[in-house]
Parts: C-alpha cells; structure tokens; sequence
C-alpha cells in the first residue's frame, strides 16, 4: 500500500494544522456571531441567555485574537524597520568614510590643476620655439643658398 506523507511525531504538534484550525474556529464563531447577535451589549446589560453570552463571548475572544494578530504584524514591521534603520546608519558611516577620502583626494587634485596649467604654458613655449626655429632655418637654408650661387 502507498504510504501518505508522514505525519509528524506523537511528541510534535503540527503548527500550521493548529493555526488553521484556530483560523476556521474564529472565523466561524465570527461569522456566527454576527448572523445571530447584531451588536455587542454594553457590558452592563443583562444578557438574556447563555447562547448571547457564549456569542458575545465568542465575539470578543476572536477581536482579542485579531488584536494579537495586529499586534504582532506590528512588531515584526517595527524590527524589519528597525533594521532599516540599521542598514541607514552603515551606509551613513560609509558614506562619512569616503568623504574623508574625498578630501585626502583634494590636495591632489590641486597639484594636478597646477601641473596641467604649467604643462599648458610650457607647449605654448615649445610650440613658439618651433615656430623661430622654423624661422631660422629659412634664414639658414636661404643664406646658404645664397652662398652657394655666388
């Protein structure tokens, strides 16, 4: 015979097996209680019979169970937020850490700058130089030229 998956140990509960069946119980005592009692008395007000009191108390079991429940999806957003936040201040750190290497940065920058225009200044001479140089050549070759006619 084919074997069904198997189901957990005599000392294990089934943890979702007991959600679910608390979820359908509240649920259905809900729904009950909303059918058959339209309000919920005051607390002082006499309650007729034990169905009101078992439907109201029913009613007010599963509102207790839905304020846990809201209660604890609030805690767990609280600590995912919460590690938000410390994600946020690593990155803050991280952020304080490379700004101080920015400005370790700076100084060489400006000697970078200096050197850049001084590299600018000195290809303005050469290529000035280039040019009289060029001129004296002329001069050189035309002179020479000229001497080797006469």
């Amino acid at each position: 015979m084919a074997k069904t998956p198997s189901a957990p140990a005599s000392g294990q509960r089934d943890e979702l097996a007991e959600s679910l069946g608390e979820l359908f119980t509240n649920v259905s005592l809900m729904v009950r209680g909303e059918l058959q009692v339209p309000s919920v008395p005051a607390p002082d007000s006499n309650l007729t019979s034990s169905f009101e009191v078992r439907m109201v108390s029913a009613f007010q079991w599963g509102t207790n169970n839905q304020l846990s429940l809201i209660e604890k999806m609030n805690d767990r957003v609280a600590q995912e937020y919460s590690n938000y936040g410390d994600v946020a201040a690593g990155l803050r750190v991280f952020v304080e850490q490379l700004n101080e290497k920015n400005q370790g940065f700076d100084e060489y920058i400006s000697q970078i700058d200096t050197i850049d225009q001084q590299v600018t200044e000195f290809e303005a001479v050469v290529s000035m130089l280039d040019k009289h140089v060029s001129l004296l050549e002329k001069k050189v070759k035309s002179a020479y030229h000229a001497a080797s006619t006469q």
